[in-house]
This record gives structure tokens, sequence and C-alpha cells, in this order.
């Protein structure tokens, strides 16, 4: 399984930390992690992965001349630019979002065009209509483990019986 994590380069560092995590998260269960190939989010899940010895791999939008994170395992240069976040989205099999900027929106808007996917935000964008009613589409969660746990098994957590229930 592939699971793709996007997220701005420009990112908070609570917005690198939920990163990372993710990326040691999904490197625990054995998925190998496609993101942008850039800094900030797409840098922390990929040192979140590295450092559970998981594999990630980067899709890179530039020529490849600019250095890559040294947490990714290995890069997919496209030379495309913000183009290459289709191939991002279509080459996984999930896709999670973590904070928000214009790219991050652009992939969860991909991701849930292409459809048949989970795709899961953290953090990040909330989208509402013209009457301010949230569109629907993405699975918004609280923490990386929900967001993980949402694009792996695809559900809600399962209720918890009530011990004093009869």
């Amino acid at each position: 399984m592939q699971v793709a994590v996007c997220g701005p380069a420009e990112a908070t560092p609570e917005e690198r930390a939920r990163a990372r995590r993710v990326g040691e998260l999904l490197a625990e269960r054995g998925v190998t992690v496609l993101c942008g190939g850039g800094g900030g989010v797409m840098a922390a899940v990929a040192a979140g992965v590295r450092d559970r010895a998981g594999l990630v791999i980067g899709v890179r939008p530039d020529d490849g001349t600019a250095p890559a994170p040294v947490e990714l395992s290995a890069s997919l240069v496209t030379n495309m630019g913000q183009a290459r976040n289709a191939i991002l989205v279509w080459s996984a099999d999930a896709v999670i979002a973590v904070g928000g900027s214009w790219g991050t929106l652009s992939e969860v808007a991909l991701a849930m065009r292409r459809g048949g996917i989970p795709v899961v935000v953290l953090g990040g964008w909330r989208v509402l209509d013209a009457h301010g009613d949230p569109v629907p589409g993405p699975v918004h969660a609280a923490t990386p483990e929900d967001a993980v746990r949402l694009a792996l098994d695809g559900g809600p957590e399962p209720a918890h019986p009530d011990p004093a229930a009869p």
C-alpha cells in the first residue's frame, strides 16, 4: 500500500511534529509513503518514516538540481511544477493532508476528484459551500493516530462498550 502525505513546505512546528508522527505510524504499518519531496511537512514525514526504517519516495516538482531532503529513500523527478500533484495523488491508495497551503488544497481537491480513495485532513483546510456548510468529502482527523487509522482502515473508530451498560 502507498499513502501520499501532503502539506506545506513552509510548515509550523505543530504541522511538522504531526507529519513526523504520521510518517512513523505509516512506516510501522509497513506502508510505502509518498510525499512532494520538499521541506516542511514533506521533510518531516520523510524523517518519521526513515526513523522507523520505512520507505519514503519524494515526487519532486523540480528538475532535481536542488537538494532533496536527506530522509527520502528515493526521488522521482518530474520537472512539472505543481502538476506533479496529480502524479502524487494518482500513485496513492490514500491521501493524508497535514496542515494547509494552496498546494495542499490542490492535492486534496485532486484526490477528491479522483475518487475511490480515503482522503484525510489533519489540521488543514475545511471547505465550505455558499451557505457556509461543510462540503462533503475529506474526513477530518484530530490526531496523527486518527489520520493513519482513517486512511488505512477507512472508518470511524469503533465504539467502546460502556462497562456500566446492561
